[in-house]
């Protein structure tokens, strides 16, 4: 384990507006809201702790950061060692969510998720390439059919050489996941961003900044991948998610301490 020879630290980021999925966020944190038979936050967590990461933090905002609490507590249930939160004021970006985590890394490497990534397959082996790595970054991408909603890469040949922040004409298929690894140098490239044109710190500016100094690496992410920002993206998400761990006949297992606690909750009601 090569990254600062420590175990990486999870970061969920979990906060904003959620304004395009109004008017569902005008009572609740968007991440609270349901993809098919529970709440969106547990999707980012099982893909941390099935990676074999279980010390997370969880920044969130808001009106509602007392409800995540309330739904995960500690995050023993779940199987985590540990599961902390930080609150972020106002907004500001993906980049200044991250900031807030500055505190809880402890100058550690980092795997940050959006809270609203839907993973299909397992990280595993993304997280252990990146821990045998010296230092840096890593991005994972994905051929998706409308690039456009996401920051996009640009390759010469094989060489990933650019990030571009929702390109009006992609310059390729493969879309940058909302799943991220970072050295601990990540905060001081943060500490020198300035607001883009729409007044936020973007990840995208973080990323191209580690892959001008040749320390940024890339992968391809395995098995399907959904965000659920939008209200159709939502449903999309939802329907995967039915189809791959919840209906009949589906076999791959979501996350053990996570089905046992969904269980408890319809038992006890029926």
């Amino acid at each position: 384990m090569r990254t600062g020879q420590k175990k990486l630290k999870g970061v969920v980021l979990a906060g904003g507006l959620g304004r395009r999925l109004g008017p569902l966020t005008e009572i609740t944190n968007k991440h609270l809201l349901p993809v098919w038979d529970r709440p969106m936050i547990f999707y980012p967590l099982r893909s941390l702790i099935e990676a074999g990461i279980d010390d997370v933090l969880i920044v969130t905002g808001g009106q509602n950061p007392g409800e995540f609490m309330r739904l995960l507590g500690d995050g023993r249930a779940f199987g985590f060692r540990r599961l902390t939160y930080t609150y972020q004021q106002g907004q500001g970006g993906i980049a200044a969510a991250l900031a807030c985590a500055a505190d809880s890394a402890e100058g550690g490497p980092l795997c940050v998720i959006l809270g609203d990534n839907i993973l299909q397959k397992s990280v595993r082996s993304q997280v252990e390439r990146f821990q045998r790595q010296e230092g840096g970054a890593r991005i994972l991408l994905k051929k998706v059919p409308h690039p456009e909603r996401f920051g996009v890469a640009r390759f010469d040949g094989r060489r990933l050489t650019h990030i571009v922040e929702k390109p009006a004409k992609p310059p390729s298929s493969y879309a940058v996941t909302g799943i991220y690894f970072y050295d601990a140098t990540v905060f001081d490239i943060i500490s020198t961003l300035r607001p883009s044109r729409r007044g936020e710190l973007e990840i995208t500016d973080v990323t191209n900044t580690y892959l001008r100094r040749g320390r940024l690496t890339h992968g391809i992410l395995s098995g399907w991948w959904s965000d659920a920002g939008t209200v159709e993206s939502l449903h999309h998400a939802a329907r995967l998610s039915a189809r791959t761990w919840f209906l009949p006949g589906a076999r791959e297992p979501f996350w053990r301490p996570f089905d046992l606690w969904v269980k408890s909750r319809v038992d006890r009601t029926a």
